[in-house]
């Protein structure tokens, strides 16, 4: 009996220390796995940070180029506003030249004789006397139905060519640029001699331009300067040669 319980007891020792060993070899394998797991975590979590880095830099690197590309937008913007302004300034102090010969002849009284036209060879009429009198005023959408009423009226009066021309000088101030290069084009088709002819010609350059179609402008000055050399026109025109 006492030979059993000795045997029993070493049975019972033997098998506590097994279990000890199992034991401790899980807990070394469960260390080794989570040592595993948290650098699998870390290369997972730095991975994913250079990604997100990456991707931060690439957004940078987009919104830069579209800062640079607004930038861009803004200086062209601010070119074509300056231009347009310069344009704009030019043709008003171009149309106050055209204008000024009318500026000295307010509305004549009754019992004085009629004025000359702007050629200088035949008296004016009421209506064209409204006529100019509403392109000295600026009105010059009123200037264009009074212009086209008289010649519409009179295409065979002394005044006729002169109101022509006037009708495309008031297109022009409202930048209805396309009508007033028809209507110059006619006027100096119709009479190449006028006066004024040749600054029709400059004055369809002048729109041209302003339509963005150059090479077509400076083929109108050029033509100017040939057909008219000695006019002020052409002293203009190649001013303006000099600047396109």
């Amino acid at each position: 009996m006492k030979r059993l319980a000795i045997s029993s007891a070493l049975l019972l020792i033997l098998t506590g220390c097994a279990s000890t060993s199992d034991l401790e070899e899980t807990r070394r394998q469960l260390d080794q796995v989570n040592r595993q797991a948290s650098s699998r975590i870390s290369e997972v979590e730095s991975k994913l940070s250079n990604e997100r880095l990456l991707a931060m830099v690439g957004e940078l690197d987009a919104l830069k180029a579209e800062v640079a590309k607004l930038r861009g937008d803004v200086e062209v913007l601010n070119y074509n506003l300056q231009t347009t302004q310069k344009r704009q300034n030019d043709l008003y102090n171009d149309l106050d030249s055209r204008l000024q010969p009318l500026e000295g002849h307010g509305k004549q009284d009754a019992s004085q004789p009629a004025a000359q036209t702007a050629a200088g060879d035949a008296q004016t009429s009421p209506d064209y006397d409204k006529a100019l009198d509403l392109l000295r005023a600026r009105n010059f959408p009123k200037a264009i139905e009074a212009l086209n009423l008289y010649i519409q009226r009179n295409p065979q009066a002394p005044q006729a060519a002169d109101a022509s021309y006037w009708l495309g000088v008031a297109h022009t101030a409202l930048r209805q640029y396309d009508a007033a290069i028809d209507i110059h084009r006619r006027f100096v088709t119709q009479y190449p001699s006028h006066a004024m002819a040749p600054e029709a010609m400059r004055n369809i350059a002048i729109c041209q331009r302003d339509l963005g179609q150059a090479d077509q402008a400076k083929n109108t000055l050029k033509r100017l300067i040939k057909v008219y050399p000695k006019s002020e026109a052409a002293a203009k025109a190649k001013q303006q040669l000099s600047k396109m």
